[in-house]
This record gives structure tokens, C-alpha cells and sequence, in this order.
């Protein structure tokens, strides 16, 4: 399992500040980490970092793939009576999550602690009671009683706003509880995959590209930037899934379970996986013991929607963490899960060879 470098690694990525559009200082933190592990360490134009690992030959190039973005929130304007402020989603939010919810807004003059809130329900008459409070109508209060107070501590509409979530083990240090695990857990995943074979020699037939993507929640962005710069034969993006056993979920709905391994998305709406490389992750999992899941995600996709249809095509498969509550301010994690799946990417990176891949898209 993880050593307390790992662990403290995941922390300080998870609790950073970085929503679409906003990423660098969870860049920065990762780049950091990976410089000892690294051969080479590339960025593009809109802020993904990619870091080289050189193995037996050149080719084929291994692309894993997570993006480092949370969802979070965009100040959109300033109430000139209260100084209460208004904001848009980056990314996808169901309204109903966000009520009295901490949020940290950042600032040129840095950092202030805030609620969400909406009117009272004491005040509401029985016909609102009776409707969810739309976002449009809710406001982050910085405890603040004018526009002028607000204003001096350096809020402007355009600044960024991420949930306050401290990361925390609980059930025995078992299960991870936290932020933007979607998708820093896949980042997380991908750094120690990198790191594990660094560190422990471990031989591959072909040039690992580990990248940090940024912008995936509001449109895999940094996916389509990256695939340019990598140029990938193969890739394995590294995301959460989302876990079906919680309460009022069908199997039919969600199929996979926190704590049962990493899961293989077989269909998403924003791409169709290469079948020769699902067939082979599937045959990896069962040869050394790795628990899998089969998954399907009828709505949403991934960076690999960008990536699979980039220059002329690339053979590309999701591998999935089983996550709760994603998309809010807690989400929960098994850390076995995350262990299976860095032994899976390990396992699979080292039959990764070029006659491997070729075969992939063989007629």
C-alpha cells in the first residue's frame, strides 16, 4: 500500500486550489514531485504538464492521461447593497449539493472563506418550499456587510472558487474522504505508477507519458492539446467511475462498487474504447489476480473523447476508480481500489510492446 510520501503527496494535490481554468497550482505541486522520477517533463500551451519516462525502445508511446481540474465556481458578480456574490459552475454541479457548503474564494489579495446560502426557509412561502432552491438564487457569503467592504478585500467578478474539503482517511484508513478526487485520484495514479517503476527498475518496452490535463470539466481541453504534443500509440486515461452502491442506485444505473478494484468503461458518449485493447486489459486483470469491473457511463465522457480521435486516431481505454458523491464537496474513495489500479497500469505498461500495440488496430 501507499507509503506516508504518497499519502502526503495526495493530500496536498487533493486540498489544492484549482479549478478548470485555474490549475496551476496543483500543477505546480505535481511537477514538483515528479522532476526525480522524469526523464523529460514537456507543457502545453493551456497549462498540462506531461513528464517522460524512458524505457527499452522509443515507440510506442504510452500515454496515461488524468486531468488535474475540479470542479468549483466563478464569481459572476458583486451585489452593490450587500457585497453577497454571485457565481457560474466550472463544470458540471447539481444545485441541490451546494447549500450551506464552505467555499474558499481566491483573490489578488488572497484567499477568503465563504457559505453558500440562499433565503431563509423560514421566509419562504409554502409554494417555494415545495421547489429546489435554483443555483441562480443562491449567493457565497464572505461575512461581509457592503460592496465596499468586499471590494477592499480584493474580489472582482472573475475570480475563481473551489469547495473547502479537508482530505481525511477514515474506516481504518481504508476509504479517502475529500475534494476533487475527480479526477486528482487518476492524477494520484498515474504519479505513483510513474514513481513505482522509477523507483523499482521495473522494465517497459516503450516511452511512458504521464499527463496532468487540465479544463476536462468544461470540455476536455487540455486532453486535445496534450494528444498533439505526445503524438500517443496507445492510452490509458486514468479517471474516477462512478460507485452504484449507494441507496436508490439500479445496477442497470451504475454497475460498480467502491472497494471491488478499478473498473474498465466499455462505452461512454464521448467514446466507443479500441476492443482489442479492452480484450487485453481484461486478459492483463485476470492473469495477475488484479480485481476488475465492467462499467458503462450512458451520459458524460472523458479526456479520452479527445484523445482516441486525435491526429489519425488512437487506440484509447478508461480505467476507472470507483467514487462516491463526485461532483460535490465530499467524495469517498477506497484506497485499495486506487492500489489495484496502479498494479493494473504497472502490469499493463510492461506488455505494452510495439507488436502489442500494432495489433490493436490491426485489419
Amino acid at each position: 500500500m501507499f507509503d506516508e510520501k504518497s499519502l502526503d503527496v495526495l493530500k496536498r494535490i487533493v486540498e489544492s486550489f484549482g479549478p478548470s481554468g485555474f490549475e496551476r497550482e496543483t500543477a505546480k505541486i505535481i511537477r514538483d514531485y515528479m522532476k526525480p522520477y522524469s526523464d523529460e517533463i514537456l507543457t502545453d500551451k493551456l497549462g498540462s504538464v506531461v513528464f517522460v519516462c524512458r524505457g527499452q525502445y522509443e515507440r510506442p508511446h504510452v500515454l496515461l492521461a488524468a486531468h488535474i481540474d475540479e470542479v468549483g465556481f466563478v464569481i459572476s458578480c458583486i451585489d452593490e447593497g450587500t457585497g453577497f456574490l454571485s457565481f457560474n459552475p466550472l463544470g458540471g454541479w447539481w444545485d441541490q449539493v451546494l447549500l450551506s457548503q464552505r467555499v474558499i474564494v481566491r483573490t489578488e489579495k488572497g484567499d477568503l472563506y465563504g457559505v453558500i446560502a440562499a433565503k431563509p426557509p423560514h421566509l419562504l412561502t409554502d409554494e417555494e418550499r415545495q421547489k429546489p432552491v435554483d443555483r441562480r438564487n443562491m449567493w457565497i457569503d464572505v461575512g461581509v456587510t457592503s460592496s465596499k467592504e468586499v471590494y477592499e478585500l480584493g474580489v472582482k467578478i472573475g475570480d475563481p472558487v473551489v469547495p473547502w474539503s479537508p482530505f481525511t482517511l477514515i474506516n481504518g484508513g481504508k476509504v479517502a474522504m475529500g475534494k476533487a478526487f475527480d479526477d486528482r485520484i487518476g492524477a494520484f495514479v498515474m504519479m505513483e505508477t510513474i514513481r513505482r517503476i522509477k523507483e523499482n527498475d521495473i522494465s517497459h518496452p516503450n516511452t511512458i507519458y504521464g499527463a496532468a490535463t487540465v479544463q476536462e470539466e468544461v470540455g476536455a481541453r487540455g486532453a486535445q492539446t496534450v494528444a498533439h504534443i505526445v503524438d500517443p500509440d496507445v492510452a490509458l486515461v486514468i479517471e474516477v467511475d462512478i460507485a452504484g452502491d449507494v441507496p436508490g442506485i439500479k445496477p442497470n444505473e451504475a454497475p460498480t462498487k467502491m472497494g471491488k478494484g478499478p473498473t474498465l468503461c466499455t462505452y461512454d458518449s464521448s467514446m466507443i474504447p479500441n476492443q482489442p485493447l479492452k480484450e487485453f486489459v481484461i486478459k492483463v486483470a485476470r492473469e495477475t489476480g488484479i480485481p476488475l469491473q465492467l462499467s458503462q457511463i450512458a451520459r458524460g465522457g472523458t479526456d479520452a473523447g479527445r484523445i482516441h480521435i486525435s491526429r489519425a486516431g488512437c487506440p484509447s481505454v478508461v480505467i476507472g476508480i470507483p467514487t462516491r458523491h463526485i461532483h460535490s464537496h465530499v467524495g469517498l474513495v477506497s484506497m485499495g481500489d486506487v492500489e489495484n489500479t496502479v498494479k493494473l497500469m504497472i502490469e499493463l505498461i510492461r506488455r505494452l510492446d510495439r507488436e502489442r500495440v500494432e495489433s490493436f488496430t490491426a485489419i
